[in-house]
């Protein structure tokens, strides 16, 4: 199969992308528009093409639990997690996995090929955790799977969390989480942090911590997780989502937590959409964002990228896949609507999110790499952000796994 008539971010003119069985043996400039030959050509008629988006942050195993015993009626994080305790006490492994292939499918209609998945285990059957890992074999065909071990409540605060955390790597989870802010006390917060790092240090897991996830300005366990990471030397296996008490903290802090982050090397995931909604629950006016500081990581150096988090559960009742509407809500959110910004907008979807999975070869329009591909409904970022465009073809191991036909317009004289 070739694609025909595309565009490469960053780059000019038009090109053809070939693809040789399940990878991409040439890309090659074209002088002028060409036209398609056969069935086996795809044309992207001058729009993008470009690797799959990721998904590098979201909870497959509570999606489409929204209203599941009841509806989460003060929009905090904290009566979400006590929904969803009480929802985890009649999960089924036929339910997780039903409701998890409902929302992968989701996901794959809009274009994402990697996912990056925690999962609840703080469970002493770890039923989600046993259906999610079958999941990930059987949708392999539609997306490539990071599951991680996260304990919703809690890793010294609930009962045997370090043995359930080993456990669920043992038995095939592939990135160590943790909720320090979750914790009883600073003090286990802190001593949940080294226990997770520990932990990734000795299986060789990668790392992904919700940190921070409160408006809280003495929240600051991110501080501790950069420290660890930057002094164990493992940064670039480590990432923090959420970080919403860095839009808290003052600048006087920040700037020297600041240096820190950027020598410890470490990813940063921000859910713009869950956050604002979830987030400035106990002001009155003036209300905070409760995002990180999204713009000012990036504008330092940093690794960023956004996720979902959630798609019609205790936390978040919307949602529908596509990541696209979390990306331009998140540039709204974190005042990113500069021009400049806006011609880079989809890194933060794509590339920054695959470097915080360290996909690494297994990602990208580039020669001997896997031939997974979208093509786009608009020939820039900027285009596809303001005409709130969606992916025309999604191209996975060398076949059209998703086409879709832009809505037709009649509009009367």
């Amino acid at each position: 199969m070739n694609v025909i008539n595309a565009r490469l971010r960053g780059q000019e003119g038009l090109f053809t992308v070939r693809l040789q069985g399940d990878r991409i043996a040439a890309i090659e400039s074209q002088v002028a528009f060409v036209s398609p030959t056969s069935a086996e050509i795809l044309d992207a008629r001058g729009n993008l093409v470009i690797p799959p988006f990721v998904e590098p942050h979201i909870h497959l195993d509570a999606a489409l639990t929204a209203g599941e015993p009841r509806w989460n009626m003060s929009g905090t994080l904290f009566e979400g997690i006590e929904c969803w305790g009480e929802r985890k006490a009649t999960i089924t492994h036929e339910d997780t996995k039903a409701r998890a292939k409902q929302t992968i499918n989701a996901l794959a209609v809009h274009g994402i090929q990697h996912v990056r998945t925690h999962v609840d285990v703080t469970d002493a059957s770890l039923a989600a955790l046993k259906a999610m890992l079958e999941i990930r074999e059987e949708t392999s065909h539609l997306v490539d799977m990071q599951i991680v071990a996260f304990p919703q409540e809690g890793i010294e605060s609930y009962p045997q969390g370090r043995e359930l955390m080993e456990e669920a790597i043992r038995l095939g989870a592939d990135v160590v989480g943790g909720i320090p802010h979750f914790e009883y006390t600073r003090e286990q917060g802190v001593s949940s942090v080294k226990f997770l790092m520990d932990l990734a240090e000795r299986t060789g897991c990668l790392v992904d911590v919700h940190c921070d996830e409160t408006d809280d300005p003495h929240s600051r366990f991110l501080e501790v997780l950069a420290e660890e990471a930057r002094s164990r030397g493992m940064g670039s296996r480590v990432t923090a989502s959420h970080t919403t008490a860095m839009g808290s903290y003052d600048n006087a802090y920040c700037s020297k937590l600041f240096r820190l982050l950027s020598r410890s090397g470490i990813s940063f995931i921000s859910c713009p959409t869950e956050s604002i909604h979830l987030q400035g629950r106990f002001d009155t006016f003036p209300k905070r964002r409760g995002v990180t500081r999204v713009n000012e990581l990036l504008e330092a150096g940093m690794n960023v990228c956004f996720g979902q988090d959630s798609i019609v559960d205790p936390w978040y009742p919307l949602g529908n896949g596509n990541i696209l509407r979390v990306l331009e809500a998140g540039l709204h959110i974190c005042h990113m609507l500069g021009y400049e910004r806006l011609q880079h907008a989809l890194d933060l979807v794509t590339v920054n999110s695959a470097n915080a999975m360290q996909l690494g070869d297994r990602y990208g329009l580039k020669v001997g790499r896997p031939a997974n591909l979208l093509i786009l409904s608009a020939d820039s970022d900027y285009e596809m952000i303001r005409s709130q465009g969606l992916p025309l073809f999604s191209v996975r191991e060398g076949r059209v796994l998703m086409s879709r036909r832009p809505a037709e317009v009649s509009l009367a004289e």
